[in-house]
């Protein structure tokens, strides 16, 4: 029998917690979650929003990313929290610099994946984790980028100039009544980089409340394009029901 996939539905995958190590000496609480059977197809390291105000690894769409892509698109999902923030899982070492140490959290978690032999490596970002995406994360290791809901705050043109010269693909998730960056201003900011796909969505706000499907459909497009989207919302075998809680950092 079919069961409707929910919020806290976690579908079957290897899951183990990790930690990061960065260059400047701290511990960063993570989780990898990997497909049950089957070596992944492609990686996604997922960057949180502004820890500041509420953003972890368990922030909800990165949360069910970890939750259901393993099963549904034979995708690992690499999720942690930055320096100085918290969730379920623990704190993580440091303290919040705006943006700047935070480069050592990003190298750490690149490191990671290419140590484990993680395959075809996408940075996802979301909010604050698209600035360090544009920012830090433009890496040989890195096959390209994925920003929802970016504010375009500390990133600069010269960022979006190095991307573009890269060649690596960027797709930008623009939410249509978003506080920062709506999609007709988001078509201008990111003009820079001349590969962008600047896509809107149609009532949807910066911290997509009742839309993370769409979001987790838009990341499987752009990374793995060859997956069935939109993705399956029923489920035809075993899973579990987790009930996560939701940590202040």
């Amino acid at each position: 029998m079919s069961t409707e996939i929910r919020a806290n539905t976690v579908l079957p995958g290897r899951r183990e917690p990790i930690t990061l190590h960065t260059a400047d000496g701290l511990e960063l609480i993570g989780e990898l979650s990997l497909p049950q059977a089957r070596e992944p197809r492609a990686t996604l390291v997922c960057l949180h929003p502004l820890p500041t105000h509420g953003g972890m690894m368990d922030s909800h769409i990165y949360r069910k990313a970890a939750f259901r892509l393993p099963a549904l698109a034979d995708m690992a999902v690499l999720r942690f929290n930055s320096r100085g923030t918290a969730s379920e899982a623990g704190r993580s070492q440091g303290s919040f610099d705006h943006g700047d140490s935070e480069r050592y959290d990003v190298a750490a978690a690149l490191e990671y994946a290419e140590f484990h032999d993680l395959p075809n490596v996408w940075l996802v970002g979301w909010s604050f984790g698209t600035d360090l995406t544009l920012v830090h994360g433009l890496d040989p290791l890195v096959q390209g980028a994925v920003l929802i809901s970016p504010p375009l705050r500390w990133s600069g043109e010269e960022h979006l100039h190095a991307w573009r010269d890269s060649g690596k693909p960027v797709h930008a998730l623009i939410p249509e009544l978003d506080d920062y960056l709506q999609p007709e201003e988001a078509q201008r900011r990111f003009a820079p980089l001349a590969q962008a796909q600047v896509t809107g969505f149609p009532g949807t706000k910066h911290l997509w409340v009742g839309k993370a499907e769409q979001a987790l459909d838009a990341m499987v497009q752009a990374v793995a394009p060859e997956v069935p989207t939109p993705l399956p919302r029923t489920w035809d075998g075993e899973y579990e029901t987790r009930q996560v809680t939701i940590v202040n950092s």
